[in-house]
């Protein structure tokens, strides 16, 4: 082995490390807030695999971890919302996968951003359940564009979360909820990653690893979830989505 291949195996393991580790704690995260994990991993990603190619890593890691949590959280999902959600989702998704490498949105992740960081005024830090009452109806088009723009960035799951809280969905069963949705339409988005050329090679490998690391923290998560109320998990909620969205700001302006 020359002196050059050694240095970029040390290269990958330290990289497969870091994948690991930002998993498995983006997870516990995800967990206990609801969702946002995936969006907190876009810029460790970023800086260790670069950003063309951190959106199919991301979302081939979340497929590869969300198995364990539908698992663990089954009996929450609520079939309806799904019903709702997916089949547009995944029409987003197949566009938002032929689109990937020639389409940048900068301006519509700071609107997403700004949208986020609201919330907090919305929901009174917590204190308030509702902001307003969602309809059933409204997962359709909100389905359509999260299976678009996740695709092209990654991970916009805190988008979903003031819209699942408005339906009345908290703790257990919006984590089950969402988490079915997301690894049916992941689905759909690593097959068309596939297809149009954007997952290979190496890819699998820092997204199996990174998938590795989120089935643990998946499982640490669901431990500490049940000792919170619903209170605190709103407040983690909300929190979670205003850290995220100054992120997506940060990362259009930046």
């Amino acid at each position: 082995m020359t002196l050059d291949m050694e240095g970029y195996f040390t290269n990958d393991i330290f990289i497969y490390i870091l994948l690991l580790l930002a998993g498995g704690i983006s997870y516990i995260i995800s967990t206990l807030a609801g969702g946002g994990g995936s969006l907190l991993l876009v810029p460790i990603v970023n800086l260790l695999i670069g950003t063309k190619v951190s959106a199919p890593v991301i979302n081939l890691g979340n497929l590869i971890g969300e198995p364990i949590r539908v698992v663990m959280f089954w009996k929450y999902i609520d079939w309806k919302v799904t019903k709702y959600y997916v089949p547009p989702a995944i029409a987003g998704s197949v566009t938002g996968a032929w689109l990937f490498s020639n389409l940048r949105l900068e301006w519509l992740q700071v609107i997403i951003g700004l949208f986020l960081i609201s919330t907090i005024f919305q929901y009174r830090l917590g204190r308030k359940e509702r902001s307003y009452r969602m309809k059933l109806k409204g997962f359709i088009p909100l389905g359509l564009f999260i299976g678009f723009f996740s695709t092209l960035v990654g991970a916009v799951g805190p988008v979903l979360n003031p819209f699942f809280l408005n339906y009345g969905l908290q703790k257990e069963p919006m984590i089950a909820t969402k988490t079915a949705n997301s690894f049916l339409v992941g689905l759909v988005q690593i097959s068309t990653y596939t297809a149009f050329g954007t997952l290979q090679g190496k890819l699998w490998i820092f997204g199996l690893v990174l998938g590795i690391g989120a089935t643990l923290g998946n499982w640490l998560g669901k431990i500490f979830l049940e000792k919170i109320s619903n209170k605190l998990f709103r407040q983690f909620v909300i929190w979670v989505m205003v850290i995220s969205g100054a992120i997506m700001i940060m990362r259009s302006i930046l």
